[in-house]
């Protein structure tokens, strides 16, 4: 190169930027809460946009809803999917009732999928969708699911997806599509028209009536106690309460259980009322469907105010309504709590207990023939 000669070179540096199109959703499920014996229908709306990173729920929930992104995200892993690293609100409405519970993650893991476009969402809104995830993507059993059917029915969804568990249960109720599911894949490969879930049918009046002359103690299994028998028959016929005073070891706990099989036998609407109630409670054995025998409750009589009439912090139905259009049998009367029997005054007279919290009011029914015992 000589000495003069100008040389201008140019180096021309091209910049792409790549960015990923965002679909923006509002996904709209469904899901029910439990108050008392009856359910409310719960909107999750589900909004995903790329203005921002980060999850959050609203709607008054407890810290149970709230530990639910951590198993959904493990549990959509588990199954390739994922969960988009963008700003995710999560609504729960009406957002002024509180929502308590792990019951939640399936409704909120199928809206996140179908709001960052992962699955198909059309028919999403034709569905409650109910059951607590498992890290592996499995479902949990859940408490409630009589009482969520039947709203569901009254407000006519097509259909109710919940744990397979708890699908018989749910399947007492007619006129609506109860599919019982394993895990999660299940109702995506449903929701996307890939699988196929096939309704629990249950013909509740003829299991009903064929179970309903099975009693694990039998009165007539009593031999000898002529008198006693003859007084509780009595009381069996009219309703009323009995107590029982006599020595240990006479038989007053063995006739108190007995007592049932000689009450008149359920009737549909009264075996679907108490079926309500231990479903609310999570008193089901396994995965039974409706009850067929009228409830025996005996709780200890170290038992306090609240486990008796029902209530605490998340109210829960007590051993009064457990036992309700059935036996109360409390062993020992005088070891029971002074308070404990005064708070049996007003449910024994009224037929229900009222549990009243700033926010809300529940009734409990609470119907039972009582039984006491005691030592001379």
């Amino acid at each position: 190169m000589e000495s003069g000669d100008e040389v201008t070179l140019y180096s021309e540096v091209k910049i792409v930027h790549y960015s990923e199109v965002i679909k923006v959703m509002l996904v709209k499920t469904y899901a029910s809460a439990v108050y008392g014996v009856d359910a409310t229908t719960i909107t999750v709306e589900v909004n995903i946009t790329d203005k921002g990173i980060g999850y959050s729920i609203v709607g008054l929930p407890d810290k149970a809803v709230q530990e639910s992104l951590q198993r959904i995200e493990s549990a959509l892993r588990e199954y390739k999917f994922q969960m988009k690293r963008l700003k995710t609100v999560i609504n729960l409405a009406p957002a002024d009732i509180r929502k308590e519970g792990s019951s939640f993650d399936l409704p909120m893991a199928i809206g996140i999928l179908a709001a960052s476009g992962q699955i198909n969402a059309e028919k999403i809104g034709d569905y409650v969708m109910m059951g607590e995830l498992s890290l592996d993507g499995s479902l949990q059993p859940m408490k409630g699911a009589l009482p969520i059917a039947i709203q569901a029915r009254k407000e006519g969804y097509k259909g109710l997806i919940l744990p397979l568990v708890n699908a018989k249960e749910a399947a007492i109720v007619k006129d609506l599509e109860v599919y019982g599911v394993s895990n999660i894949k299940e109702v995506t490969d449903f929701l996307d028209g890939t699988g196929e879930l096939k309704p629990v049918c249950v013909n509740t009046r003829e299991d009903f009536y064929n179970q309903i002359n099975y009693l694990e103690h039998d009165f007539a299994d009593v031999r000898g106690q002529e008198n006693i028998k003859r007084a509780l028959e009595i009381a069996a016929a009219g309703g009323h309460n009995v107590i029982l005073i006599g020595p240990p070891g006479a038989g007053k706990t063995m006739l108190a259980k007995r007592l049932p099989s000689i009450l008149p036998p359920l009737t549909l609407h009264e075996a679907l009322e108490t079926t309500k109630i231990h479903s609310v409670a999570g008193k089901l054995a396994g995965a039974s469907g409706l009850m067929y025998e009228r409830p025996f409750r005996a709780p200890h009589h170290t038992v306090s105010d609240v486990a008796l009439v029902g209530g605490g912090t998340h109210p829960q139905p007590g051993e009064i309504s457990l036992a309700h259009h059935g036996v109360l049998f409390l062993d020992e009367l005088p070891e029971f709590k002074r308070t404990v029997l005064e708070v049996m005054r007003q449910p024994m007279e009224e037929r229900k207990v009222t549990i009243s919290r700033a926010r809300f009011t529940v009734d409990y029914p609470a119907s039972f023939v009582l039984i006491a015992s005691m030592n001379p």
